[in-house]
């Protein structure tokens, strides 16, 4: 593979004091109020660097602190408007989500069979993203790129 289009997990950069500051930043700007729920919440997304859902992430906060489904519900379009979070696919009737603070922007290969997600960067995608846009006259605010097939282990295992 080359070096343009190399897959890896991208490992955040910065700290966690210094996202969970952005968070309730963020919260009292809005109006918000920042609350024991919503922090612990935050922390555990802004600590996982996997992908999710809300039901991985209830069952791993239940183990530490009593919350609702409901708050979760309710923090993640916050955590996502924050800029600290994002949907990256829905499987199942799930979405699943990642954090994005301090990561480099990515796209995603997702197996079908064994459901692992591999992440790589391709700097050309913004460039394509740019210029379509300028044709179209589309102010872009983004892209997310995703493919979806067998890895090769899986690949292998079909044989």
């Amino acid at each position: 593979m080359s070096e343009e289009m190399a897959i890896s997990q991208f490992e955040p950069v910065g700290d966690l004091t210094e996202e969970m500051e952005a968070f309730r930043g963020f919260l009292k700007t809005r109006g918000y109020r920042v609350t024991k729920e919503r922090e612990a919440i935050a922390e555990s997304i802004l600590k996982n660097h996997d992908h999710f859902d809300v039901d991985e992430l209830f069952l791993s906060l239940r183990a530490k602190t009593p919350v609702s489904k409901a708050s979760i519900y309710r923090a993640i379009p916050l955590m996502i408007e924050s800029g600290l979070l994002a949907e990256v696919y829905l499987e199942n009737g799930h979405m699943h989500y990642e954090r994005v603070y301090g990561r480099e922007h990515h796209s995603h290969l997702r197996c079908l069979n064994c459901h692992r997600i591999f992440e790589f960067s391709a700097p050309e995608l913004a460039q394509v993203e740019k210029r379509i846009s300028r044709q179209e006259g589309f102010k872009s605010e983004g892209h997310k790129f995703e493919i979806w097939g067998l890895c090769s282990a899986c690949q292998a295992e079909k044989r």
